[in-house]
């Protein structure tokens, strides 16, 4: 799979980028956008990879920037969790004891094909000060190994003023169910 765009798809997606980023000043407060336009141009696989997360409805915008590795942090910021993400279960390990209904794919699977990172706990939790998301459908989140080996898998939402985790089995999907996903640039 070619994880490069043409110029054409480059100039769309870092139009997209910029009226989002322009539209969500409080997601990016004292952040330039012709620093992180000139990063971006500079990673073009990472243009590849922002594209995926918005073919698949994530709108992602950035949160973020961290001074110790001069990355600027974009995550998915669609109000729900992405669309052309739900109905997945957890791994490829949960998607292989699948017996019946196997969903396409899984979180693991699909976020590193797309080159990003499943949101951890600290990060989800993170990102719901910015703004309230999932607050009709929930999403994967980095499973401990702990957790993992034993069957389970941990998903969050916003309910009632509050990020909850809960658990699940990892093999388990639902139609309102998917991944944030997390870029470093």
């Amino acid at each position: 799979m070619k994880k490069v765009l043409t110029t054409n798809e480059q100039d769309e997606i870092l139009s997209t980028l910029e009226k989002r980023f322009e539209k969500n000043k409080n997601r990016h407060k004292d952040l330039d956008w012709a620093k992180i336009e000139a990063k971006l141009k500079a990673n073009p696989e990472k243009l590849w990879s922002l594209e995926e997360m918005e073919k698949t409805e994530g709108e992602p915008d950035v949160i973020g920037y961290d001074k110790k590795t001069d990355q600027y942090l974009f995550a998915d910021c669609s109000a729900e969790s992405p669309k052309g993400r739900r109905s997945i279960c957890y791994d490829h390990e949960a998607l292989e004891k699948r017996k019946e209904n196997k969903p396409l794919n899984s979180a693991v699977n699909m976020a590193e094909e797309m080159g990003i990172e499943i949101l951890n706990e600290e990060q989800y939790k993170e990102l719901q000060k910015l703004e309230k998301f999932d607050t009709k459908t929930s999403s994967w989140i980095l499973t401990p190994p702990e957790i993992r080996k034993l069957g389970g898998a941990i998903f969050s939402d916003f309910r009632y003023n509050t990020v909850f985790v809960y658990h699940n089995g990892a093999e388990s999907y639902y139609a309102a169910r998917g991944f944030r996903g997390l870029l470093r640039v």
